[in-house]
């Protein structure tokens, strides 16, 4: 089990460093050129965000650039009549299109975002004006326009020495927290997640020098921890800069109860171990052979088998979850009044066999994103229908395969056999997963 921990935790490193910070060098050339009469590719400029902490894993679709601009240019946008950072953006915006003159550069409301479609990768310039407290000032142009302040510097020194202090397992969790969010598809900020197990190792000092032979109990405390948050607070303070750090929904908290849950009871010599751990994290969770090889005897005793035709998104794209996505299904028969099955669900009515199946997008936050953007960005939507259980592999039917929508943002199924049956829906942006959610299909009865 440790070396699975080390392993996963190697599989989760970023790859593309090297080319994601030229880039960023060039922009900061471009603009060092513009704003400060120098051509370094470096001064004035500042990774921030998971990647400045160092906390970010692969996948991860963006990163956050501070540069920072003579206090002087500040003045002169803030006597303009109407919204002086919009037009801050655009010039940004004009200076970064010199250098990519055939990149897709954008204003998003506070940055400047150039999308590289070759590498499914966007860098998010923020163009700011230091404070005399060192913190710094950062445009707004929603709402009429307005200077807001940001503080990352003492986040990000915070972050690396967190990480030094306790050998790397502050980086770790962070990375395993994330690999989580990403796997169950829920939308938990990066400063929020750093934030919060910083508090976690505060509180349980023990695990701040663990091993990777200790990461079972440490993953039980760390969603122990989590699942008894107050799911209404509304903000924690950020490490190091004691920035608010807004929590809008709570649904970490709701999720972590669930995983904590499946995990609580399990032993290294739980048969169940690794179907759990991929539970949560996904099938990239490394499984030791020996356990591969007896899961295979396992089913072969049975005297039947079924092909393995299921298809996972993690191999398909890269997986950075940024928004919220819920699907629902409509379920219908002919002469009886329709239901929905997440109040079905909740109520615990059964789902029979017989009936009409429309999954649904209910809600996809990325698209209100994506309309209101002056680029009206493009995304594809995409489903998998997986069968569980004896009845599907005895038909041949697991099914599974990931499938692009047709352009109605809808899946039509019926209800044929038993099983713990699951619906999942995928948003992809640039090449990257940034929204997923999935239902359950619980099917009651043998019926056909």
């Amino acid at each position: 089990m440790a070396q699975s921990f080390e392993d996963f935790v190697k599989q989760l490193e970023i790859g593309n460093l090297d080319d994601i910070h030229k880039r960023f060098k060039r922009i900061t050339k471009r603009l060092n050129e513009a704003y400060w009469d120098t051509d370094s590719d470096q001064e004035h400029s500042y990774i921030v965000g998971s990647l400045g902490r160092q906390t970010a894993i692969k996948g991860i679709s963006d990163l956050d650039m501070l540069f920072v601009l003579p206090n002087g240019i500040k003045q002169q946008y803030d006597q303009h009549e109407r919204n002086g950072q919009s037009k801050l953006l655009q010039a940004i915006k004009a200076e970064i299109k010199k250098t990519y003159p055939r990149t897709i550069v954008r204003g998003d409301g506070q940055v400047v975002v150039v999308s590289f479609e070759s590498i499914n990768y966007t860098i998010e310039v923020c163009p700011v004006f230091e404070r005399s407290d060192g913190a710094f000032d950062y445009p707004d142009s929603n709402n009429g326009g307005s200077w807001k302040k940001t503080d990352p510097l003492p986040e990000i020194e915070e972050s690396l020495k967190t990480i030094e202090e306790t050998n790397n397992n502050y980086r770790y969790l962070c990375n395993i927290v994330r690999a989580w969010k990403n796997h169950i598809g829920i939308k938990f900020g990066g400063l929020l997640i750093d934030t919060l197990i910083y508090n976690f190792l505060d509180e349980y000092e023990e695990h701040k020098e663990a091993a990777f032979e200790n990461y079972l109990q440490v993953l039980k405390d760390l969603f122990y921890y989590l699942k008894t948050r107050n799911k209404d607070q509304q903000y924690w303070f950020a490490l190091g800069s004691n920035q608010k750090v807004y929590n809008k929904k709570g649904t970490f908290v709701t999720k972590a109860n669930s995983a904590y849950n499946k995990i609580k009871d399990l032993t290294e010599d739980s048969e169940n171990l690794y179907d759990t751990l991929q539970e949560l994290f996904g099938e990239t969770f490394p499984v030791p052979e020996a356990v591969s090889e007896a899961k295979i005897e396992k089913s072969a005793s049975f005297g039947f088998t079924a092909r393995q035709t299921e298809e996972f998104i993690e191999r398909k794209f890269p997986i950075d979850i940024r928004y919220s996505l819920k699907i629902d299904c409509e379920v219908k028969q002919n002469g009886f009044r329709s239901h929905l099955l997440r109040n079905m669900l909740r109520d615990q009515i059964p789902l029979l066999a017989n009936k009409n199946l429309r999954f649904f997008i209910e809600k996809n936050e990325f698209d209100k994103i994506a309309r209101r953007s002056e680029e009206k960005l493009p995304y594809d939507v995409y489903w998998k229908v997986l069968n569980r259980g004896e009845e599907a592999i005895l038909r041949d039917c697991i099914r599974g395969q990931i499938v692009r929508d047709r352009g109605r943002h809808e899946k039509i199924e019926s209800t044929n056999f038993k099983g713990e049956h699951y619906v999942e829906c995928y948003i992809v942006h640039n090449g990257t997963v940034v929204a997923r959610d999935r239902i359950t299909v619980p099917i009651a009865n043998n019926q056909t």
